[in-house]
């Protein structure tokens, strides 16, 4: 899978391609994060990092430089969906260079663990295929599907978005890039209702990079 050689892999601690896999985690979807009252106290926490620590998490939900600072910046958000709109703001205004190294940060979408060894197969020849002719990894969101559909819908989609040209590709993509930084700030604001929020170790892993 292609990994842009100046930014390690996303932390584990957020989920990446599919945010829906989370262990535990039960999707939602809509942009007010979920009745859950849990994501409000996660809020206070993102609220309270210091703006590097902010921009250094906030870039493993969307590898835009601009976007993390613009997001961290505009600190601190009422509730939970004034930070997804916010977010949702940033990621239109996204120049095409700011898109560009958003993708270049990306890694493409992988099945979980457990997946048929064909279908992991057709999914690497498939990333191939895809990454030679577009120049960047395949992006989307799939959260909210059941695990048993992720296949399918995965190996589907990068075929159907095979057939593409470049400029409407990179417009597909850049929503998918939308889509994946509302779950990821999701997942985010979930994992910081922990009692002791971010340890120095989790801290650590959100080091900024490159």
């Amino acid at each position: 899978m292609a990994v842009h050689p100046r930014r390690a892999p996303r932390s584990p601690l957020l989920s990446s391609h599919l945010p829906a896999q989370a262990p535990g985690r039960t999707s939602r979807t809509g942009s007010g994060g979920g009745s859950d009252p849990s994501h409000g106290f996660g809020l206070v926490r993102f609220n309270a990092l210091s703006p590097e620590i902010a921009q250094a998490v906030l870039l493993h939900c969307c590898g835009s430089r601009r976007w993390a600072h613009r997001v961290a910046a505009h600190r601190p958000y009422p509730d939970p969906g004034a930070l997804l709109a916010a977010a949702d703001e940033a990621s239109y205004d996204l120049s095409q260079g700011d898109l560009t190294e958003a993708l270049a940060a990306e890694r493409s979408a992988e099945l979980a663990h457990g997946a048929p060894y064909a279908a992991l197969l057709a999914l690497d020849a498939a990333h191939a295929e895809y990454e030679r002719k577009f120049g960047h990894a395949f992006v989307i969101c799939l959260d909210g599907h059941p695990p048993e559909e992720r296949a399918d819908q995965l190996l589907g989609a990068i075929r159907r978005r095979m057939g593409h040209e470049v400029d409407e590709e990179r417009s597909i993509s850049a929503d998918e890039l939308r889509r994946l930084a509302q779950a990821r700030l999701r997942d985010l604001t979930r994992r910081l209702t922990s009692p002791d929020g971010l340890t120095a170790t989790e801290i650590g892993l959100f080091a900024p990079v490159g």
